[in-house]
Parts: C-alpha cells; structure tokens; sequence
C-alpha cells in the first residue's frame, strides 16, 4: 500500500474515531507548517497502526488513555478520551484504566486523567 492509500484510510478512520470538525480543527492547528506532521499521523499513526485488526479500537483506546495519562499529556489524554468514548469503551472500563495509572505511575498522574475523564465525559453529555 503506497502512503497515499495509508493516509486517506488513516483519515477516514480518524474521523470515524474522533469526529470530523474534531479532526479538522487539529489538522488545521498549526497551518501548513503542520502538513507534514498530520501526514505522519493519517497516514502511519492511524492508516497503518490503528488499523491494524490483531487489537479492537476499544483496547487501542484504553491503551492511549493509559499512555496519555502515565506521560501528563493532557491535551492527547482528553482527545483519546473522546475517542474512546466514541468508539465503545465505558466510563467504567476507563475508570478501571485511570485506576490502573494511580498504582503503577502515581496519584498525580491519576488526579489530572480523572479530572480530564469527568470534564471530557460532561461534555459529551452535554453534546
């Protein structure tokens, strides 16, 4: 598959993941100084890695969660947050992830991904 077909199936399923105004608003963040960077990301992150079928989305997603949230990435977290949320995962099974961080990587970092979890899961309510 040449790195055409990966980024247009990788934005399709980031889409599909995170909506489109979601996705358009941070591929257009840093304008076209950011083109090449959100070509990696389509085309590798999510037309290659994250479509992949050996591991569900739902898994990929908690994973990120963990990931994000263990590395005080704060902005990444809620994006995988909503995505996760999106594609299936329970507020309960992202609980049992955040509590998974607060043994292995500490009550900080649990606080902030809990506080982002309740924040990120009000405004899909509210949406």
């Amino acid at each position: 598959m040449d790195t055409k077909e990966l980024h247009d199936r990788g934005l399709k399923l980031r889409k599909e993941l995170f909506g489109d105004e979601a996705v358009e608003k941070r591929m257009n963040a840093f304008g076209e100084f950011g083109e090449p960077l959100q070509n990696i990301i389509n085309a590798y992150a999510y037309g290659d890695v994250w479509s992949r079928s050996a591991v569900t989305l739902e898994t990929k997603s908690l994973a990120m969660i963990a990931m994000m949230a263990a590395a005080n990435r704060p902005a990444e977290l809620r994006v995988h947050l909503k995505g996760a949320l999106q594609n299936g995962c329970t507020p309960e099974e992202i609980r049992e992830i955040l509590l998974l961080v607060a043994l292995y990587c500490g009550i900080p970092a649990a606080n902030e991904a809990h506080r982002a979890a309740v924040d990120v899961m009000e405004e899909v309510k509210k949406a």
